[in-house]
């Protein structure tokens, strides 16, 4: 669906960043030192912003440590995927005559877990996985190899937060579902066949204050013990293949 771009690792340099970010060279994150001043480093965080791409303000032994060429204070990762703007990526679905099936990360940050989600996502008919900027994971060579693949697959939209994606989708008609220990709804009594995004947190926080305000419903999965330890990827994988089940036997 999408096509693989492999390119080189770092980008090394204040003009050199600023050219790639202008050039539209997919970039992963960028590592800013923090004292960083002047006209180029403020066009590369106002250029970041505009495209979407997570920044880490760091002291400049991570950069010596990530180089050692002389940086001048920054070093970008790029990207083994593709990214695709997430009312471009709602817009192409729904073109294509399918009912939007949409996973936002809400603070999910290990690398291994998102591989495995996208693994999921992919075989029950989910298209799409939204990550925001902040407090979110990295795809590395290690997320892909989790995931056998299925991140170079399926739609991966990046936004500046959350709340900028609930807007969104709620603009679009999607309802949004928040999963939540306590949640008031079980899984399998939440209508999955409507256009729907499902919001996942991090296992020790779960997700944030505004999704659960916001949430057109709170969700949760059904247990026979109080043991509440379900890794967020198995979590996903249970709510997303109910998704599944329902849409089969619509």
């Amino acid at each position: 669906m999408k096509p693989v771009v492999r390119s080189l690792p770092l980008i090394v340099g204040r003009k050199p960043v600023l050219e790639a970010l202008e050039q539209g060279v997919t970039i992963e994150k960028i590592f800013l030192l923090r004292s960083a001043t002047g006209t180029d480093a403020n066009l590369i965080k106002q250029k970041a912003r505009e495209l979407n791409i997570p920044i880490s303000q760091v002291p400049v032994e991570k950069l010596d440590y990530l180089t050692k060429v002389q940086h001048q204070g920054v070093v970008a990762w790029t990207s083994l995927l593709q990214y695709t703007d997430l009312q471009a990526g709602i817009s192409y679905v729904v073109e294509k005559g399918d009912v939007p099936l949409f996973l936002m990360l809400d603070g999910v940050t290990d690398v291994r877990n998102v591989g495995a989600i996208a693994r999921t996502a992919l075989c029950c008919g989910a298209q799409g996985i939204v990550l925001p900027t902040s407090h979110a994971a990295s795809l590395t060579e290690e997320a892909i190899k989790t995931s056998a693949g299925a991140l170079h697959k399926i739609l991966l939209c990046r936004t500046p937060s959350v709340q900028q994606a609930m807007d969104v989708f709620r603009l679009n008609g999607i309802q949004i579902l928040g999963t939540q220990m306590k949640g008031s709804v079980p899984v399998f009594e939440s209508n999955l066949v409507i256009p729907t995004v499902v919001v996942m947190g991090a296992e020790d926080t779960g997700i944030s204050k505004d999704v659960l305000k916001r949430a057109d419903q709170l969700i949760r999965i059904p247990m026979v013990t109080s043991f509440d330890s379900l890794n967020v990827s198995v979590a996903a994988g249970m709510i997303l293949y109910e998704a599944c089940r329902q849409r089969i036997l619509q």
